[in-house]
């Protein structure tokens, strides 16, 4: 049975992302800023349904690194548990690579390059990170419903969670 969307955004939706200190540490203030945002955007506008949790959200996210997983820690928005899935890092590796190296690229293009180039490494760098994105989805199908949407926010967090400045 399908729950109407008014109902489905109230509940299947993350309220609260906190980050595990202890397994990705704590960065220089630019980095934090920008998890700051990254976790901003995503509370602002998601869809987010753990599987089996029949629309009894909200939710909050702890997000931390397990060796060399991503650890999603999912609660109801009571601190109630209500699943912990671990997501390998490996198939990120490659594309967070090579969305820092083109946004580098963007970003010394944004000083000395044409229009037009920027605008093509722009694409090139929005075509990467929706690489990411549905590469998020894929990973979490079974587990979590998320939107493609949500999943670019939670691909932006990820990206911010690899940057070391």
């Amino acid at each position: 049975m399908t729950q109407p969307l008014e109902q489905d955004a109230s509940t299947n939706r993350i309220v609260a992302v906190t980050l595990d200190e202890d397994s990705i540490g704590r960065s220089g203030p630019d980095i934090e800023h920008e998890r700051a945002i990254a976790i901003y955007d995503l509370i602002e506008q998601n869809l987010f349904a753990p599987e089996g949790a029949d629309g009894k959200g909200p939710f909050t996210l702890h997000i931390g690194i397990t060796g060399s997983r991503l650890m999603f820690d999912i609660r109801r928005e009571d601190g109630t548990p209500v699943v912990a899935h671990l997501l390998s890092l490996g198939p990120f590796r490659r594309i967070v690579k090579d969305y820092f190296m083109i946004c580098d690229s963007y970003y010394q293009a944004i000083r000395t390059a044409t229009p037009d180039k920027i605008e093509a490494i722009d694409m090139g760098r929005r075509g990467i990170h929706d690489e990411g994105s549905r590469t998020l989805q894929e990973r979490l199908k079974g587990k979590v419903r998320v939107d493609f949407e949500t999943s670019r926010r939670l691909f932006t967090l990820i990206t911010v969670l690899h940057w070391k400045g």
